[in-house]
């Protein structure tokens, strides 16, 4: 999920921004350089990690993964 925040800028680092970024680039670019700040990736590892020795859970996904589009739909 995204949630949308209005943050202020000096002028000179919209534009630089937007010159350097590029208009639709520019949350992804502050995306990646708060993230090690502000989350712990440590967690979500722990999760995946997990969720992964779930020997049931990984048949069912691979199982789903190759079945045949036609397949999915029914």
């Amino acid at each position: 999920m995204h949630r949308k925040l209005t943050i202020t800028l000096a002028e000179e680092v919209y534009r630089g921004l937007h010159q350097h970024i590029g208009r639709g680039q520019i949350s992804s670019f502050i995306e990646d350089l708060v993230r090690p700040h502000v989350v712990d990736d440590e967690e979500l590892e722990a999760a995946y990690r997990e969720m992964a020795a779930d020997e049931a859970r990984e048949r069912d996904a691979l199982e789903w993964i190759e079945a045949a589009p036609d397949e999915a739909l029914e």
